[in-house]
Protein backbone atom coordinates (compact mmCIF):
# COMPACT_ATOMS: atom_id res chain seq x y z
CA UNK A 1 0.00 0.00 0.00
CA UNK A 2 2.93 2.39 0.48
CA UNK A 3 4.38 1.87 -2.71
CA UNK A 4 1.00 2.95 -4.25
CA UNK A 5 0.34 5.82 -2.21
CA UNK A 6 4.00 6.75 -3.24
CA UNK A 7 3.00 6.59 -6.91
CA UNK A 8 -0.39 8.54 -6.35
CA UNK A 9 1.50 10.98 -4.81
CA UNK A 10 4.04 11.81 -7.09
CA UNK A 11 1.79 11.51 -10.17
CA UNK A 12 -0.14 14.58 -8.44
CA UNK A 13 3.00 16.02 -8.35
CA UNK A 14 4.28 15.70 -11.56
CA UNK A 15 1.18 16.73 -13.13
CA UNK A 16 0.90 19.95 -11.44
CA UNK A 17 4.58 21.09 -12.89
CA UNK A 18 4.82 22.08 -16.59
CA UNK A 19 6.29 18.96 -18.75
CA UNK A 20 9.61 20.01 -18.91
CA UNK A 21 10.27 20.96 -15.51
CA UNK A 22 8.62 17.56 -14.60
CA UNK A 23 11.48 15.44 -16.68
CA UNK A 24 14.02 17.54 -14.67
CA UNK A 25 12.24 16.14 -11.47
CA UNK A 26 11.80 13.05 -12.58
CA UNK A 27 15.41 12.37 -13.50
CA UNK A 28 16.45 13.85 -10.01
CA UNK A 29 13.74 11.27 -8.40
CA UNK A 30 15.33 8.27 -10.25
CA UNK A 31 18.40 9.43 -8.79
CA UNK A 32 17.66 9.19 -5.83
CA UNK A 33 16.48 5.68 -6.45
CA UNK A 34 19.68 4.73 -7.67
CA UNK A 35 21.77 6.15 -4.46
CA UNK A 36 19.09 4.28 -2.29
CA UNK A 37 20.00 0.81 -4.09
CA UNK A 38 16.59 0.23 -5.64
CA UNK A 39 17.36 -3.01 -7.83
CA UNK A 40 20.80 -1.61 -8.30
CA UNK A 41 23.07 -4.87 -8.10
CA UNK A 42 20.77 -6.68 -10.31
CA UNK A 43 20.91 -3.42 -12.83
CA UNK A 44 24.84 -3.74 -12.43
CA UNK A 45 25.11 -7.76 -12.67
CA UNK A 46 22.90 -7.30 -16.25
CA UNK A 47 24.63 -4.43 -17.32
CA UNK A 48 28.38 -6.09 -16.50
CA UNK A 49 27.40 -9.19 -18.67
CA UNK A 50 25.83 -7.03 -21.14
CA UNK A 51 29.10 -5.23 -21.56
CA UNK A 52 32.36 -7.12 -20.51
CA UNK A 53 34.66 -4.93 -22.91
CA UNK A 54 33.24 -0.99 -20.98
CA UNK A 55 35.66 -0.32 -18.00
CA UNK A 56 33.10 -0.51 -14.49
CA UNK A 57 33.24 3.25 -14.62
CA UNK A 58 31.52 3.89 -18.28
CA UNK A 59 28.30 0.95 -17.25
CA UNK A 60 28.77 2.62 -13.87
CA UNK A 61 28.00 5.95 -16.40
CA UNK A 62 24.92 4.28 -17.91
CA UNK A 63 23.59 3.21 -14.76
CA UNK A 64 23.11 6.70 -13.28
CA UNK A 65 21.91 7.92 -16.84
CA UNK A 66 19.25 5.00 -16.93
CA UNK A 67 17.81 5.99 -13.34
CA UNK A 68 17.55 9.37 -14.74
CA UNK A 69 15.55 7.80 -17.70
CA UNK A 70 13.33 5.96 -15.28
CA UNK A 71 12.32 9.10 -13.65
CA UNK A 72 11.06 10.93 -16.31
CA UNK A 73 9.50 8.27 -18.13
CA UNK A 74 7.68 8.05 -14.40
CA UNK A 75 6.57 11.55 -14.28
CA UNK A 76 5.41 11.24 -17.97
CA UNK A 77 3.18 8.08 -17.15
CA UNK A 78 1.48 10.84 -15.08
CA UNK A 79 0.18 12.55 -17.92
CA UNK A 80 0.30 10.47 -20.82
CA UNK A 81 -3.27 11.65 -22.58
CA UNK A 82 -1.85 15.17 -22.13
CA UNK A 83 1.27 14.14 -23.98
CA UNK A 84 -0.20 11.99 -27.04
CA UNK A 85 -2.83 15.01 -27.77
CA UNK A 86 -0.21 17.77 -27.78
CA UNK A 87 0.39 19.33 -31.07
CA UNK A 88 2.58 18.95 -33.61
CA UNK A 89 6.11 18.39 -32.27
CA UNK A 90 5.56 19.27 -29.19
CA UNK A 91 6.85 15.93 -27.44
CA UNK A 92 7.05 13.74 -30.23
CA UNK A 93 9.96 15.37 -32.73
CA UNK A 94 9.64 12.92 -35.20
CA UNK A 95 8.30 9.52 -36.18
CA UNK A 96 9.77 7.56 -39.23
CA UNK A 97 8.11 4.75 -40.49
CA UNK A 98 4.79 5.77 -40.26
CA UNK A 99 4.01 4.03 -43.65
CA UNK A 100 4.66 1.06 -42.59
CA UNK A 101 1.25 1.16 -40.27
CA UNK A 102 -0.58 2.75 -43.13
CA UNK A 103 0.55 -0.54 -44.93
CA UNK A 104 -0.34 -2.79 -42.54
CA UNK A 105 -3.84 -1.33 -42.16
CA UNK A 106 -4.30 -1.70 -45.94
CA UNK A 107 -3.71 -5.76 -45.78
CA UNK A 108 -6.69 -5.74 -43.10
CA UNK A 109 -5.61 -8.36 -40.84
CA UNK A 110 -4.46 -6.39 -37.88
CA UNK A 111 -0.77 -6.28 -37.01
CA UNK A 112 1.14 -6.96 -33.71
CA UNK A 113 3.00 -4.19 -32.39
CA UNK A 114 6.14 -5.63 -30.63
CA UNK A 115 8.96 -3.71 -28.55
CA UNK A 116 10.87 -3.56 -25.55
CA UNK A 117 10.99 -2.11 -22.18
CA UNK A 118 13.32 0.57 -24.25
CA UNK A 119 12.99 4.09 -23.68
CA UNK A 120 8.64 5.18 -23.20
CA UNK A 121 7.34 2.44 -25.04
CA UNK A 122 3.68 3.47 -23.34
CA UNK A 123 3.81 6.58 -25.19
CA UNK A 124 4.72 4.99 -28.31
CA UNK A 125 1.58 2.81 -28.34
CA UNK A 126 -0.88 5.12 -27.06
CA UNK A 127 0.64 8.16 -30.18
CA UNK A 128 0.08 5.26 -32.62
CA UNK A 129 -3.33 4.37 -31.13
CA UNK A 130 -4.52 8.13 -31.54
CA UNK A 131 -4.01 7.38 -35.51
CA UNK A 132 -5.54 3.68 -35.72
CA UNK A 133 -6.79 1.49 -32.82
CA UNK A 134 -4.14 -0.09 -30.67
CA UNK A 135 -4.97 -2.28 -27.08
CA UNK A 136 -2.41 -3.18 -25.17
CA UNK A 137 -1.60 -6.84 -23.86
CA UNK A 138 -0.77 -6.63 -20.43
CA UNK A 139 -0.46 -8.95 -17.65
CA UNK A 140 -1.59 -7.18 -14.18
CA UNK A 141 0.99 -6.02 -11.75
CA UNK A 142 1.22 -7.44 -8.02
CA UNK A 143 0.66 -4.04 -6.55
CA UNK A 144 -3.10 -3.23 -7.50
CA UNK A 145 -2.76 0.38 -6.66
CA UNK A 146 -0.14 0.89 -8.88
CA UNK A 147 -1.92 -1.64 -11.55
CA UNK A 148 -5.11 0.74 -11.17
CA UNK A 149 -2.77 4.01 -11.61
CA UNK A 150 -1.23 2.69 -14.70
CA UNK A 151 -4.49 1.53 -15.97
CA UNK A 152 -6.14 4.65 -15.29
CA UNK A 153 -3.51 6.81 -17.47
CA UNK A 154 -3.80 4.33 -20.59
CA UNK A 155 -7.52 4.90 -20.74
CA UNK A 156 -6.95 8.65 -20.44
CA UNK A 157 -4.37 8.19 -23.46
CA UNK A 158 -7.33 6.39 -25.50
CA UNK A 159 -5.75 3.03 -24.72
CA UNK A 160 -7.51 -0.42 -24.69
CA UNK A 161 -6.13 -2.94 -22.68
CA UNK A 162 -6.58 -6.86 -22.79
CA UNK A 163 -5.48 -8.71 -19.91
CA UNK A 164 -3.35 -11.95 -20.32
CA UNK A 165 -5.93 -13.28 -17.69
CA UNK A 166 -8.82 -13.08 -20.05
CA UNK A 167 -7.24 -15.25 -22.36
CA UNK A 168 -6.79 -14.62 -26.03
CA UNK A 169 -10.10 -14.45 -27.50
CA UNK A 170 -10.54 -10.78 -27.35
CA UNK A 171 -6.82 -10.83 -29.05
CA UNK A 172 -8.22 -12.72 -32.04
CA UNK A 173 -11.08 -10.75 -32.34
CA UNK A 174 -9.01 -7.51 -31.99
CA UNK A 175 -6.79 -8.78 -34.98
CA UNK A 176 -10.13 -9.94 -37.24
CA UNK A 177 -11.60 -6.73 -36.73
CA UNK A 178 -8.10 -4.96 -38.37
CA UNK A 179 -7.09 -3.34 -34.71
CA UNK A 180 -3.66 -3.81 -33.76
CA UNK A 181 -2.14 -4.93 -30.53
CA UNK A 182 0.59 -4.04 -28.59
CA UNK A 183 2.80 -6.23 -26.63
CA UNK A 184 6.00 -6.40 -24.84
CA UNK A 185 8.73 -9.30 -26.08
CA UNK A 186 11.45 -8.81 -23.42
CA UNK A 187 10.44 -10.41 -19.87
CA UNK A 188 11.84 -13.52 -18.69
CA UNK A 189 9.50 -16.12 -19.62
CA UNK A 190 10.36 -19.04 -16.88
CA UNK A 191 9.69 -22.44 -19.11
CA UNK A 192 7.25 -21.00 -21.02
CA UNK A 193 9.50 -19.01 -23.44
CA UNK A 194 11.62 -20.37 -25.71
CA UNK A 195 15.85 -19.40 -25.09
CA UNK A 196 16.95 -17.54 -27.71
CA UNK A 197 20.37 -15.01 -27.98
CA UNK A 198 20.10 -11.56 -26.49
CA UNK A 199 22.97 -9.28 -25.12
CA UNK A 200 25.37 -12.41 -25.08
CA UNK A 201 23.76 -14.97 -23.16
CA UNK A 202 20.58 -17.00 -23.77
CA UNK A 203 17.70 -15.63 -22.50
CA UNK A 204 13.87 -17.43 -21.99
CA UNK A 205 12.02 -15.08 -24.36
CA UNK A 206 8.03 -14.42 -24.55
CA UNK A 207 7.10 -16.61 -28.03
CA UNK A 208 3.49 -15.75 -27.87
CA UNK A 209 3.99 -12.48 -30.07
CA UNK A 210 5.04 -15.08 -32.94
CA UNK A 211 2.70 -18.03 -32.41
CA UNK A 212 0.03 -14.82 -31.85
CA UNK A 213 0.88 -13.73 -35.84
CA UNK A 214 1.14 -16.96 -37.30
CA UNK A 215 -1.74 -18.11 -35.97
CA UNK A 216 -3.88 -14.90 -37.32
CA UNK A 217 -1.79 -14.39 -40.39
CA UNK A 218 -1.41 -10.79 -38.42
CA UNK A 219 2.42 -9.30 -39.84
CA UNK A 220 4.88 -7.99 -36.85
CA UNK A 221 5.49 -4.26 -36.71
CA UNK A 222 8.45 -3.65 -34.16
CA UNK A 223 9.21 0.16 -32.84
CA UNK A 224 10.30 2.08 -30.48
CA UNK A 225 10.89 5.29 -28.70
CA UNK A 226 14.20 7.33 -28.20
CA UNK A 227 14.66 10.16 -25.94
CA UNK A 228 16.02 13.27 -27.42
CA UNK A 229 18.32 15.07 -25.66
CA UNK A 230 15.53 18.29 -25.24
CA UNK A 231 13.30 15.83 -23.68
CA UNK A 232 11.39 14.72 -26.83
CA UNK A 233 10.86 11.43 -28.38
CA UNK A 234 11.69 10.16 -31.42
CA UNK A 235 9.62 7.54 -32.78
CA UNK A 236 11.14 4.90 -34.81
CA UNK A 237 9.06 1.70 -36.90
CA UNK A 238 10.36 -1.19 -38.76
CA UNK A 239 9.77 -2.55 -41.86
CA UNK A 240 6.45 -5.32 -40.95
CA UNK A 241 7.55 -8.64 -40.86
CA UNK A 242 5.53 -11.73 -41.81
CA UNK A 243 6.17 -15.50 -41.77
CA UNK A 244 5.33 -18.68 -43.48
CA UNK A 245 3.79 -21.02 -40.91
CA UNK A 246 5.11 -24.04 -42.74
CA UNK A 247 8.66 -23.12 -41.96
CA UNK A 248 10.22 -25.07 -39.70
CA UNK A 249 10.52 -23.64 -36.05
CA UNK A 250 8.82 -20.35 -37.53
CA UNK A 251 7.63 -19.29 -34.03
CA UNK A 252 11.19 -19.67 -33.01
CA UNK A 253 13.07 -18.17 -35.37
CA UNK A 254 10.42 -14.81 -35.59
CA UNK A 255 11.43 -15.13 -31.35
CA UNK A 256 14.74 -15.10 -32.09
CA UNK A 257 14.68 -12.35 -34.99
CA UNK A 258 13.06 -9.76 -32.28
CA UNK A 259 15.10 -10.53 -29.75
CA UNK A 260 18.01 -9.36 -32.16
CA UNK A 261 16.72 -6.46 -33.05
CA UNK A 262 16.08 -5.24 -29.55
CA UNK A 263 19.68 -6.30 -28.87
CA UNK A 264 20.78 -3.29 -31.28
CA UNK A 265 18.80 -1.05 -30.19
CA UNK A 266 19.95 -1.52 -26.68
CA UNK A 267 24.12 -1.23 -27.41
CA UNK A 268 23.19 2.22 -29.71
CA UNK A 269 20.97 3.27 -26.30
CA UNK A 270 21.94 1.25 -23.57
CA UNK A 271 20.51 3.82 -20.66
CA UNK A 272 17.05 3.35 -22.28
CA UNK A 273 16.54 -0.39 -21.90
CA UNK A 274 15.09 -1.26 -18.32
CA UNK A 275 18.13 -2.69 -16.51
CA UNK A 276 16.19 -3.30 -13.00
CA UNK A 277 14.37 -6.72 -14.52
CA UNK A 278 16.11 -10.49 -13.54
CA UNK A 279 15.94 -11.25 -17.42
CA UNK A 280 18.24 -13.68 -17.31
CA UNK A 281 17.02 -15.16 -14.41
CA UNK A 282 15.64 -19.04 -15.77
CA UNK A 283 18.67 -20.56 -16.85
CA UNK A 284 19.04 -22.54 -20.50
CA UNK A 285 18.56 -25.91 -20.09
CA UNK A 286 22.56 -27.76 -20.52
CA UNK A 287 22.05 -29.00 -24.00
CA UNK A 288 21.21 -25.24 -24.92
CA UNK A 289 24.20 -24.09 -23.27
CA UNK A 290 26.46 -26.44 -24.56
CA UNK A 291 25.18 -25.04 -28.55
CA UNK A 292 26.03 -21.57 -27.60
CA UNK A 293 29.10 -22.04 -26.67
CA UNK A 294 29.90 -23.71 -30.11
CA UNK A 295 28.27 -21.21 -31.90
CA UNK A 296 30.81 -18.94 -29.99
CA UNK A 297 33.94 -20.68 -30.85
Amino acid sequence: MLEGALIEALGVGFRALPWRLSLVVGAGCGNVARVLGARVRVARDNLAHAFPELAPAEREAILERHYRELGRILAEYARLGALVRAPGDTVVAEAHGLEHLERVRAEGRGAILLSGHFGNVELLGAWIGRRHPVAFLTRPLSNPVADAWIERHRAEAGVETISTRAGLRRVYGALRANRWVAVLGDQDARRHGVFVPFLGRLASTPIGAARLALKAGAPIVMGHAMRCPDGRHVLELDPPVHADPGVPDAAERLTALHAARLESWVRQQPEQWFWLHRRWKTPPPEADRAEARRASV
